[in-house]
């Protein structure tokens, strides 16, 4: 059993804010507990037996650990409650815990984002009936929960981990009216869902290893804040712009906006967009180096074609959480940012089935069903015992001179010394960098590798290793791992771009001498792709992707050394 630590421990580096012990006995056990008396089970799944119209609606304001406004009192976080009427009456279920930033009311004056109130996903229709309560949490500093919004740090954790201390008996709570709320209906055992940044929380939360926190459902989730700004070095599109300050205002209604203006400037300030370099604001926010902590079971939900949050966060996190032992279940779909289970009523069932097995111990046989399921473009889905793909190996692919056309090629052992240039296109379109992979254009290098007689699975986390020079003392680097059938691209499977100032630390960035040759390792997206029989796997090499990336003004010429450049893929046979 890996360690469990106390919300107060989480909370002790939370830098200055001020802690708040909580208080009460531990309610849950390690283990799922038996399901309690009153639920109707069948062939090891709760059954929708409870009226979702007649359930208990309320809200409670949750004395939290953490004085994230410095207003010298802990911050009340606020939770809404549905649960079967039948609690009322003696009994006592697991929860399913919904905390997000989006509760508020800010839509209106912030452009034309709606933004979701509460109980408007499927949750609550789902597993009320089912025997569970469902609590959405308003994350400090959002809606009408006290405190500052900060984007990722510690204080996020506490707010969400407030609730879960409420259901389990350590932390206080009243009603409206100021009465003490006591959550005498809670078994204690929590599994935490939710899409995006609320598909965030579950991610740090379970990092802290909370007791009662049995599982999460993280759904297009952010597992290093970084990773989800940055592109080793250089700012995604849209994410050059003081963006943690801008986010943080974003949710924030506008009398906390006015309150914690200092604080939110500061989340600006620290996020260091001139030169985009990692530092301690972003580490504090990368959860995946917490793995070992992680004490409850993970089922991970992302789309492969995620241009917000890309798969390099549901990948990277697989593979801490494998590490750690975690018990653990995939889901890749072939969405973009979104939840697969507002449409798939088999996916609910899916994750309906975990939760019976982790917060109600039902001996459903989840456990031993495969571990990964895949939706491929074509609409069918795949399962497999293990993902990545076991057989899996890395694959290498050298970077050769022209075959036919003006195309590169992919070659199985370096060819001859040769050497390709491009120069910078900052208004270049991706469709053109990937288009007539034959045809020579100025602005970018195509390599091509042979029509594939069988079948091949890509089936994790590719690189690009490229020897290069620059005319500038700046360039990205920018690769796209394309399908192309009968010469036109299918689909760009996957991308990954580097600051070259970046090549040796994220923390440092080091200027290029123009002439002078360098080596960098540009890390690819990790996916799970069926590259077809007959089909050519394409590496696209450029320098800026203005649709990917913040451009660097400096980029000019970049000139790759083909013999010692090469792309690793983890294919199948």
């Amino acid at each position: 059993m890996r360690r469990r630590t106390s919300i107060a421990m989480a909370a002790a580096v939370v830098g200055t804010i001020t802690i708040t012990a909580p208080s009460g006995p531990a309610a849950a056990s390690a283990a799922p507990p038996a399901h309690p008396p009153g639920l109707v089970v069948s062939d090891g799944t709760t059954r929708p037996v409870f009226a979702r119209d007649a359930a208990v609606q309320e809200t409670v304001q949750i004395t939290s650990a953490m004085d994230s406004d410095d207003d010298g009192q802990p911050d009340q976080i606020i939770a809404r409650v549905i649960r079967p009427a039948e609690t009322d009456a003696g009994l006592q279920v697991a929860t399913v815990l919904h905390a997000s930033p989006y509760f508020g009311d800010n839509a209106a004056p912030r452009g034309n984002l709606i933004v979701p109130a509460h109980f408007t996903a499927w949750y609550d229709d789902y597993f009320v009936p089912r025997g569970y309560a469902v609590v959405e949490v308003e994350m400090q500093g959002t809606a009408d929960s006290d405190g500052c919004a900060a984007i990722g740090g510690p204080e996020d954790t506490l707010s969400a981990a407030a609730a879960i201390d409420w259901l389990n008996g350590r932390a206080a709570a009243t009603y409206p009216d100021g009465s003490p709320a006591v959550a005498d209906w809670s078994t204690g055992s929590v599994g935490m869902i939710g899409v995006s940044y609320a598909g965030t929380l579950p991610i740090a939360v379970a990092e802290t290893g909370i007791d009662g926190l049995e599982t999460i459902v993280p759904i297009a989730g952010i597992s290093a804040w970084y990773d989800y700004a940055r592109a080793q070095g250089i700012a995604y599109g849209g994410f050059g712009g003081r963006y943690p300050e801008s986010l943080a205002r974003y949710v924030s209604p506008a009398a906390t906006e006015a309150r914690c203006a200092d604080e939110y400037t500061a989340l600006g300030d620290q996020a260091d967009d001139a030169t985009a370099d990692q530092n301690a604001f972003w580490q504090q926010r990368d959860y995946r180096d917490g793995a070992g902590q992680v004490d409850a079971s993970v089922f991970l939900v992302h789309g492969q074609q995620d241009g917000n949050t890309k798969t390099t966060h549901a990948g990277r996190y697989w593979d801490a959480i494998a590490a750690a032992g975690v018990p653990r279940k995939l889901w890749l779909h072939d969405g973009g940012h979104s939840d697969p289970f507002g449409s798939d009523l088999t996916g609910r069932d899916t994750v309906g089935r975990w939760m019976d097995h982790w917060l109600y111990g039902l001996d459903n046989g989840i456990m031993d069903e495969p571990q990964a399921t895949i939706k491929r473009p074509d609409g069918s889905t795949a399962t497999y015992a293990a993902w990545p793909a076991p057989e899996a190996t890395p694959t290498r692919f050298h970077l050769g001179g022209p075959g036919s056309g003006a195309a590169g090629t992919l070659l199985p052992a370096p060819g001859p010394t040769a050497a390709q240039s491009f120069t910078d296109n900052r208004g270049q379109l991706e469709y053109a960098m990937v288009n007539t992979p034959e045809t020579a254009k100025p602005n970018r290098l195509v390599f091509l590798a042979p029509a594939s007689t069988g079948a091949r699975r890509l089936s994790g986390a590719g690189t690009v290793e490229v020897t290069f020079s620059a005319t500038s003392t700046s360039t990205p680097l920018t690769a796209m791992l394309v399908h192309y059938t009968d010469g036109f691209p299918t689909r760009v499977v996957t991308r990954g771009a580097l600051d070259t100032k970046n090549r040796a630390s994220l923390t440092t960035g080091t200027p290029l001498t123009p002439g002078v040759g360098y080596t960098a390792t540009v890390l690819l997206e990790p996916k799970d792709y069926v590259f077809p029989a007959g089909s050519r796997i394409g590496l696209v090499l450029v320098a800026n992707h203005g649709e990917y990336l913040t451009t660097d003004p400096l980029a000019a010429g970049v000139t790759v050394q083909l013999a010692p450049s090469r792309l690793t893929l983890p294919l199948t046979p």
